[in-house]
C-alpha cells in the first residue's frame, strides 16, 4: 500500500509530483523570439519567419513496464508510441508532419521484436500522414526497459490554434468518445487520435480550450482549469463510460486519448446538432461547465502521476 505521505515529505530531496517537477524544471527556460508557446500546453508553438502556418513541436515516450509490457503485440506498441504524439498535435487543432524515433534497447530484445515494432510505427505513420524522417538508437544495460521516444512536428493555421488556457466561466465542458477501462479493453494500444474531429472543431466551432486526455480526467481537467485560471462544475454520472468500466476508472484511469474541450454556452446547441450529423458514431458529451476559479466540484482524485504510486499500485499506465 502506498505510504500516506507524499515523497517530498518523506524525503526532502525526493521527486515531487509530475506537475510540480515539470514546473520547476521549465521555470526560466531560455526561448527564442520565435517561440509563441513553450512548456505548459500539449505542444510547443513556434512562428517560422515567412511561413503561413505555425509550427507545432511535441516529444513523447513510452516505457516498458509503465506504458506497455513486452508480451503485448510489438506492432501495437509502435502504433501507440506515435499515436500519443499525434493526439497532442490534434488537440491543438493541428496536423502532424515529420517525426523522429529514438529506440533504447536492452540486450535481451530480439531483432524480430524490433522489426515488428517498427512495422507498426510505419503503418501508423502512413495512416496519420506522418513522415518518419529518422531518429536515434541506443543500447541499455541488461535488465533495463525498452524505451520508444517520438519527436513530432505539426502545422496549424493561427486562427485555428487552440490552447489549454482559453476556458471561461460558463463554458460547456465536453469530451469525445468514451472513458475508462483503456487497459482492460485494449483501447490504449488501438486508440484513434481525434485528428479529424479536432480539426473540424477548430474550423467550425473553435473550442475556447482543448487538450488530449492521457493522464485521466482527474489530472487533465485541473491542468486545463489551472492554465485558464478557472474552476469546474462536473457531473460525474454524465461521463461517457466505456463498457466494462466504472465511473472511477473513467475519472482516474487515463490513457483514453480523447479530446477534452470547452465551448461558449451559446454555441453548444448548434454544435451538438452539427456534431451528430458529422460524426454520428463518435459521441461528444457535455459533462459540466467551467466555473469561477475557486470552484472545484467535485474534487477529483486519481489520474496518472509518474512520480506518485508505482505502476503496480496504480494499476499500470
Amino acid at each position: 500500500m502506498r505510504h500516506s505521505l507524499p515523497n517530498s515529505l518523506r524525503n526532502p530531496d525526493a521527486l515531487p509530483s509530475e506537475d510540480e517537477l515539470v514546473a520547476r524544471l521549465t521555470r526560466g527556460l531560455p526561448q527564442s523570439a520565435r517561440t509563441l508557446t513553450g512548456a505548459g500546453d500539449d505542444c510547443a508553438v513556434v512562428r517560422i519567419p515567412g511561413a503561413s502556418l505555425l509550427q507545432l513541436f511535441k516529444a513523447d515516450a513510452v516505457v516498458e513496464g509503465i506504458h506497455f509490457t513486452r508480451s503485448m503485440p510489438p506492432d501495437l506498441i509502435g502504433r501507440k508510441a506515435l499515436g500519443r504524439a499525434v493526439s497532442d498535435i490534434a488537440s491543438m487543432g493541428g496536423a502532424p508532419c515529420e517525426g523522429l524515433v529514438t529506440l533504447v534497447l536492452p540486450p535481451d530484445v530480439s531483432m524480430s521484436w524490433v522489426l515488428k515494432l517498427y512495422a507498426g510505427l510505419k503503418r501508423a505513420a502512413k495512416l496519420w500522414g506522418v513522415g518518419l524522417a529518422g531518429g536515434e538508437t541506443s543500447s541499455a544495460p541488461p535488465g533495463s526497459p525498452v524505451v520508444v521516444s517520438i519527436a513530432l512536428t505539426g502545422e496549424v493555421r493561427e486562427d485555428r490554434l487552440v490552447h489549454r488556457s482559453g476556458a471561461r466561466p460558463g463554458d460547456r465542458i465536453a469530451v469525445t468518445g468514451w472513458l475508462g477501462n483503456s487497459f482492460g479493453s485494449g483501447w490504449h494500444l488501438q486508440f484513434q487520435p481525434r485528428l479529424e474531429a479536432a480539426q473540424w472543431l477548430a474550423e467550425f466551432f473553435r473550442p475556447t480550450a482543448m487538450m488530449d486526455l492521457s493522464d485521466g480526467l482527474a489530472k487533465d481537467l485541473p491542468r486545463l482549469a489551472a492554465a485558464s485560471g478557472v474552476g469546474w462544475d462536473v457531473e460525474c454520472t454524465s461521463l461517457p463510460v466505456r463498457p466494462g468500466a466504472t465511473v472511477a476508472q473513467a475519472v482516474g484511469e487515463g490513457e483514453d486519448y480523447e479530446l477534452l474541450a470547452t465551448f461558449p454556452q451559446e454555441s453548444w446547441p448548434e454544435l451538438a446538432t452539427a456534431w451528430r450529423n458529422r460524426f454520428p458514431r463518435l459521441p461528444l458529451t457535455q459533462i459540466g461547465q467551467i466555473a469561477a476559479h475557486r470552484v472545484r466540484r467535485p474534487k477529483l482524485s486519481g489520474g496518472w502521476d509518474h512520480f506518485g504510486p508505482t505502476p503496480a499500485e496504480a494499476g499500470g499506465k
